[in-house]
């Protein structure tokens, strides 16, 4: 799960169904698990990213930081 991987643009990425803007992917092997598609996600993971220290201070509205 990437906490903001719902704003990645990717369509493996399963979002989640809360307020939070994380996504998903469930493998049931460690074969199906493509390097390319986890590297890109790890470099996304890092440029696309949410203030969700202060949510409780905004009311539960997250602002994006990067």
């Amino acid at each position: 799960m990437f906490w903001s991987g719902a704003n990645f643009e990717e369509e493996a990425l399963k979002p989640g169904t809360g307020k939070f803007k994380d996504a998903s992917i469930i493998y049931t092997g460690a074969r199906e698990i493509d390097e390319e598609d986890l590297k890109r996600w790890l470099k996304k993971s890092k440029k696309i990213q949410w203030d969700y220290k202060n949510i409780v201070k905004r009311k539960g509205r997250l602002e994006r930081l990067r």
